[in-house]
């Protein structure tokens, strides 16, 4: 672990001045202030002293650090997360990383500064030093919903491989081939393993595999709508649309919206994610059903076990498949 006499003697400055930037004091020159900054995050320093009342004393508080706090699934994870932690006697402290690595970054510093005792976090994407810093500091960790390779820390997520298949099998029992796929960021685990069971299944099912079908967003509305832009702005011409999440559901629906007055107005939708408005919109959207109460649930249980010197055991959670289609039986898992 970086200690702080390595952070100022990396940045140039006494050790007061970096101990002054490090607590936010105000009195520091704009260049040593960018100096210190830059050395804390090449070093992955991480202020101690909290870290270590931490192995001292409880404070039956835990850390949630979701990615995108407006985006429904993780809303219903926080709160499911906060029911469970209550129950068990503990206090969360709620943070929003907005889908933004630094942001991201920003918090585990603060958190890490913090007397918690322990952290459950949905990770933005593969850069592990941080998070690995924080670990080797003895603070429990566990991941929510995402996952990081070369990480060994326990992982409540989604079976997204199960979700995908159901999704597909769906659309090619009703007889679709020409399968747009709008994926999240590969850098984040679960835009990778949805897109990598994407094209396993197409090519299981003898669905196209067209490369134009296949577009990825961010996990966010208006990446949606720009990526089914794009997948009509090729040429292809899906007669359905999987969507990676929820928040991107409704981007792919605006997209085809601006198409209904062509022959594209009868694409089908489906959404890995079922949000409320599902079901009131006109034709309802089937979805794969990703249970984030539970996944708030288990991460808490498998936090708490850390916190007692339990290991922490990882979980992948089933998905249902939502059939809203006109003779489908709404509401009804497969």
């Amino acid at each position: 672990m970086a200690t702080i006499k390595d952070v100022a003697a990396l940045a140039g400055v006494s050790l007061g001045t970096a101990s002054r930037v490090l607590s936010g004091s105000s009195q520091t020159s704009p260049d040593s202030r960018a100096r210190v900054t830059a050395a804390a995050k090449q070093l992955n320093y991480i202020a101690n002293g909290p870290a270590r009342s931490l192995r001292r004393s409880r404070t039956d508080v835990l850390g949630l650090l979701v990615s995108d706090i407006r985006n429904p699934f993780f809303s219903e994870l926080a709160h499911a997360a906060e029911r469970e932690a209550q129950r068990r006697g503990y206090t969360v402290l709620l943070a929003n990383a907005d889908e933004d690595a630094e942001q991201e970054a920003a918090y585990l510093r603060t958190f890490a500064s913090q007397r918690i005792d322990g952290l459950l976090i949905a990770p933005q994407g593969s850069d592990v030093g941080a998070l690995r810093a924080l670990r080797d500091s003895g603070l429990p960790l566990v991941f929510v919903d995402r996952a990081v390779d070369g990480l060994d820390v326990p992982t409540i997520g989604t079976d997204n491989e199960d979700g995908i298949r159901r999704a597909l099998t769906w659309l090619h029992e009703k007889g679709h081939r020409e399968v747009a796929f709008v994926g999240g960021p590969p850098e984040v685990s679960t835009g990778h393993e949805r897109r990598a069971a994407f094209l396993r299944f197409r090519d299981e099912l003898g669905l196209s595999a067209d490369p134009r079908l296949v577009a990825h967003g961010d996990f966010r509305a208006e990446s949606g709508v720009e990526a089914t832009r794009a997948v009509l702005a090729s040429g292809a011409r899906p007669t359905a649309v999987l969507s990676a999440d929820g928040l991107m559901t409704l981007g792919v629906a605006r997209a085809l919206r601006e198409e209904a007055a062509s022959e594209l107005g009868a694409v089908e939708i489906v959404s890995f994610d079922d949000l409320d408005w599902f079901d009131l919109v006109s034709p309802p959207i089937s979805a794969v059903r990703n249970d984030a109460s539970a996944i708030g649930r288990l991460g808490v249980e498998a936090l708490v076990d850390v916190i007692e010197g339990r290991p922490g055991a990882s979980h992948r959670v089933t998905t249902s498949f939502v059939d809203r289609s006109a003779g489908g039986a709404a509401g009804a898992g497969a």
